[in-house]
């Protein structure tokens, strides 16, 4: 679980909650016209720029937000390393059956036991990695959509509640109920723009990042170790991913 989405998402509902409740009631913000209006014509505006499965998948996608679980680099090169010891002194299909910690590397470990060319394996991997970037960076765009939509749809409301009040200011009862959806569709749109949609937008970027960065030193410790290069060789090779501190960290400095 990631504790900042988590707290940051319960936080930011908490101060809106805790502001709409000291001003009278959660229940004078709820308007059923304005939750149409935003909700669900922010949803469809969205399907339309993106096909059935994709704008689908992209709640699967949100949930990266929230579980996201990667091996730590240090940890990964350590492993790698080993495995890189071990071929070389044994050959590659002493890896056969090694149990490791990714499910990426395992694929990459069994592409070298199943003897693979370099290029074909690279070419797999590549794949494999560049689809994974291209759901991760469709769903973040999606959710960057309904983000710039939702305030827009904010809008059409309140000029729909608007309309709805001068055309009948000779009637002091609909002024009220015009006006809420005047005012409650440009409060969820930007609600759902700025708590919800664009925070998941930006989270689901960085875990693309993380994740192709992750990815990018297993293809380059899986052809290391299919090229029978030194461990050492392939440490200094991977450490290169890390930041600076870590790198002297991780070496002992």
């Amino acid at each position: 679980m990631d504790l900042a989405t988590l707290v940051g998402i319960l936080g930011a509902f908490g101060i809106i909650g805790g502001a709409m409740t000291m001003s009278g009631g959660v229940g004078l913000f709820v308007d059923v016209p304005s939750v149409l209006i935003v909700f669900v014509g922010t949803t469809f505006v969205v399907l339309m720029k993106f096909s059935l499965g994709q704008f689908l998948s992209c709640f699967k996608v949100a949930g990266k937000a929230f579980m996201f679980k990667l091996v730590a680099p240090v940890d990964l090169i350590e492993e790698v390393v080993s495995l890189a010891d071990d071929a070389r002194k044994n050959g590659l299909l002493a890896l056969e059956g090694k149990e490791v910690s990714d499910e990426f590397l395992q694929s990459g470990i069994q592409l070298l036991v199943d003897g693979h060319d370099a290029d074909v394996v690279k070419k797999l991997l590549t794949k494999d990695m560049m689809e994974t970037v291209k759901r991760h960076d469709v769903g973040s765009q999606i959710w960057k959509q309904m983000g710039d939509v939702a305030p827009a749809m904010g809008m059409v409301g309140t000029l729909i509640g608007l309309v709805a009040m001068l055309s009948n200011m000779s009637d002091p009862a609909s002024i009220g109920p015009a006006m809420a959806v005047a005012l409650l569709t440009t409060l969820y749109g930007a609600m759902i723009a700025n708590m919800i949609a664009l925070p998941i937008s930006d989270k689901v970027a960085l875990r693309k990042d993380e994740e192709g960065r992750i990815k990018s030193m297993i293809i380059d410790a899986i052809m290391g170790i299919q090229a029978g290069q030194n461990p050492r060789v392939i440490d200094s090779i991977l450490r290169n991913y890390l930041p600076a501190s870590k790198r002297a960290e991780s070496n002992g400095d």
